[in-house]
């Protein structure tokens, strides 16, 4: 395999440090950087860094829930994101996949799963535990999921907005655009969701959210 280009993304400085010399030791040929934040990550990606594999963790300061997931799968389709999480939670896996992780590994899993992971996804599959049974009927946030996967990049950035309680003018000045823009966006973040108003939106992603996380522990 090729030299491999990989991001990680976790708020853990230690964390981030033991994969990153784990992972080296690994494969060897690989490139890594660190991001201690989505924002960080998306500075790199925004900056002209390419990147073969995006390793991210679930629970962050300043993510909401799949938010995250959301918002890089939107803006760069093209680069697969491995959920790296504390949680081996069925329900959570399963939402992470609906919302186009390409994988998802429990860090309490190995390194040599980890790597069979990138691997895996690098060959363009899918990868999950092969443990943890993830045929069960679709989970009650599997429409919702769909539904936002229809969102553009900039529907995305406005409804993270919303989500964190700005107003329309707010938002505009925040991403440089007009007002009525804003409003357009709303509306049509609206129509794709199914709803009435933007209380309902965030409301809707707000219960998703919550009901696919794990509580953070004490």
């Amino acid at each position: 395999m090729s030299n491999i280009r990989l991001m990680i993304i976790d708020d853990h400085a230690l964390i981030r440090g033991a994969l990153a010399h784990a992972l080296g030791a690994a494969f060897g040929k690989v490139s890594i950087s660190e991001a201690g934040s989505l924002q960080e990550g998306m500075a790199q990606l925004e900056g002209g860094k390419e990147f073969d594999i995006i390793l991210l963790d679930l629970l962050m300061p300043g993510v909401q829930g799949l938010s995250g997931l959301l918002y890089l799968r939107t803006e760069h389709p093209s680069i697969p994101v491995v959920i790296v999480s504390a949680s081996d939670d069925i329900g959570v896996i399963r939402s992470c996949m609906e919302f186009g992780a390409s994988g998802y590994v429990p860090k309490s899993q190995p390194i040599e799963r980890i790597r069979e992971a990138i691997e895996s996804v690098l060959a363009g599959n899918l990868w999950t535990p092969p443990e943890i049974e993830l045929n069960a009927d679709s989970t009650p946030g599997s429409d919702l999921a769909a539904s936002l996967s229809t969102l553009t990049p900039q529907q995305v950035r406005v409804l993270m907005m919303l989500g964190e309680g700005l107003l329309n003018k707010q938002i505009a000045y925040k991403l440089g655009v007009s007002e009525a823009t804003i409003k357009a966006h709303v509306s049509a973040i609206l129509q794709k969701l199914g709803v009435d108003s933007r209380t309902q939106a965030v409301i809707a992603v707000n219960k998703l959210n919550a009901g696919s996380l794990p509580k953070p522990m004490a």
